[in-house]
């Protein structure tokens, strides 16, 4: 039975001193003891590893190559969305395979356990279904082999060009699926996860009120099978218009007028809310599936953090264009977004808990609950989703309890991550994935052509 101990760690009851942890042959906690002498592999500050709940891997291989500006004065989402789909219709099977392993290589880095892949990347270019429906899929789960990540996969479901049922545009041909099609590629997912390890889990995702029928959202359980379901919401002020103008209500109110949403949803944004759409939506139990970086970098707004966590509502982060992949920065950003608003500081904090302890509890949490996944506490049973931060970094050393959360979140950065396990997999030792030279190596092979293309 494996082992690792800790001089400090955030357990459910709060901090506890030298900490061990015994993971069983299923990749579970089987028992946590504090006060504990040393004994097994020893490690830094040992802390929940959160999920990344909402990520596009092949967005990776764009990243820093859209910050220009073309003839047109103000670019916004949707002229970096053209540009997306211009390049995704060079991407092959294989060169999917290389980003999304790189991808999923740097959020263990970061310190995230498990990788929640938005996959709606199905089939060739010009929308020709490969032989297998679930080629890409296959190539998702053949990246989380190599590296070792948690993996909650959630075949995206795409119809229309918009709300109005026109046709897929030339750059989406590649996402499409009619109800029985998407039936039988979720059924083909489901074979190309029966390879990885016993955690992975599988979800299904209507992308978006714009992209796909009234009845395919609230059929989406139906398909799950008890798994969870995602869905883009209220993420671009066009879009709230687009739905408002074609149901007569604002895409949160349409939401919640039309489907049950409870606990097995995360909705993925919901940048563009207004107060009573906020306190009803966190009401449901769902998660808010927030991206700070990308919704920054695309210019999406500012989720409303403070009235949804006052109302209860539960939050996971992700990656999600993968510009730039950080659990440290994408809890600052969302800290600073709330900060900037409203002119204050430490928005999050409480009275009995510092900002960074609320955000990484409540993180770990909403993660779990939106991957599916047993995990989100050190405790027997739970998933061993688990990251140390380096004790003996400079900034860290001497330092305990909540202090070192704020430390690694808003003075440092990934390089203090130390080490990283999934589901008991210590993937990340002395900061470095323990397959990284190879799976940059492949990476960088894969993307030769795609630059010399572009």
């Amino acid at each position: 039975m494996p082992r690792l101990w800790a001089a400090q760690a955030l357990l459910p009851s709060g901090w506890a001193r030298n900490v061990l942890v015994e993971i069983d042959e299923t990749g579970r906690v089987a028992r946590v003891s504090p006060e504990a002498p040393p004994a097994g592999y020893r490690t830094g500050i040992l802390l929940p590893a959160p999920v990344n709940a909402h990520s596009h891997a092949f967005q990776r291989a764009m990243a820093g190559l859209t910050e220009t500006r073309g003839p047109d004065p103000r670019d916004t989402f949707w002229t970096w969305r053209q540009l997306m789909y211009r390049f995704l219709d060079r991407l092959t099977p294989e060169q999917v395979q290389a980003i999304a392993a790189l991808v999923q290589m740097e959020m263990l880095e970061a310190g995230y356990s498990t990788n929640v892949e938005f996959h709606y990347l199905h089939h060739q270019p010009g929308g020709v279904p490969y032989d297998d429906p679930a080629e890409m899929a296959q190539r998702i789960a053949a990246a989380a082999q190599e590296t070792g990540i948690g993996l909650t996969l959630l075949p995206v479901q795409y119809e229309f060009g918009g709300v109005d049922r026109r046709p897929l545009g030339h750059g989406q041909v590649r996402f499409g699926n009619d109800p029985d099609q998407f039936a039988r590629l979720v059924d083909a997912c489901g074979v190309a996860l029966r390879g990885l390890q016993s955690d992975a889990r599988l979800g299904v995702a209507p992308h978006s009120i714009r992209a796909v029928t009234p009845e395919a959202i609230a059929g989406a359980a139906s398909l799950a099978l008890g798994g969870p379901i995602h869905m883009h919401l209220a993420e671009q002020q066009a879009e709230v218009d687009e739905v408002h103008a074609a149901y007569g209500a604002r895409p949160v109110e349409w939401l919640l007028g039309h489907v049950d949403i409870s606990t097995q949803w995360c909705l993925i944004h919901c940048t563009q809310m207004r107060p009573e759409e906020t306190r009803a939506l966190a009401r449901t139990g769902a998660v808010a599936g927030l991206c700070p970086i990308t919704e920054s970098n695309l210019g999406d707004g500012i989720f409303d953090g403070l009235r949804w966590m006052d109302a209860q509502g539960r939050v996971a982060i992700g990656s999600d264009s993968n510009v730039r992949i950080s659990l440290a920065e994408e809890l600052r950003t969302l800290e600073y977004s709330q900060r900037l608003r409203d002119h204050s500081r430490a928005a999050f904090a409480t009275p009995s808990q510092s900002t960074g302890r609320r955000l990484l509890e409540a993180v770990a949490a909403g993660g779990a609950q939106a991957a599916g996944r047993e995990s989100g506490q050190i405790a027997p049973g739970q998933f061993a989703d688990l990251m140390a931060l380096d004790g003996d970094h400079v900034d860290l050393a001497d330092r305990s309890g909540d202090t070192c959360l704020d430390i690694w979140i808003f003075a440092g950065d990934d390089h203090m991550v130390r080490d990283v396990w999934a589901a008991g997999r210590h993937v990340v030792q002395d900061g470095r994935h323990i397959a990284r030279d190879s799976i940059v190596h492949a990476y960088a092979r894969a993307m030769k052509p795609l630059r010399d293309a572009l």
